[in-house]
């Protein structure tokens, strides 16, 4: 539940930060307002690739599963592949 929270913290941070780009560059009459458009858009660029190495890291060390619709399926060919075992040998053309 951790993961979750600090993933959606991180995806509000990063549209907050989007946002505050936007306001800088709509108001881009002043090099200050450019500064701080470009500082926004850094800030979200660093955001979004933390948020993206930290999934992978929970990903692969299995602090969290992924629980929709292609996760189901594979679930459900493998327990297909356990019940019916395939022979390969009783098969084959003569």
């Amino acid at each position: 539940m951790l993961i979750k929270t600090i993933a959606i913290v991180a995806f509000l941070a990063i549209i907050a930060s989007l946002g505050m780009a936007l306001f800088n560059l709509v108001r881009s009459k002043d090099p200050e307002h450019s500064r701080k458009t470009l500082r926004a858009l850094t800030a979200r660029i660093s955001l979004s690739l933390l948020l993206l190495i930290g999934l992978i890291v929970a990903y692969s060390t299995g602090l969290f599963q992924p629980q929709g619709i292609g996760a189901r399926i594979e679930q459900i060919h493998a327990k297909q592949a356990q019940t019916t075992p395939e022979d390969t040998t009783a098969t084959a053309p003569q």
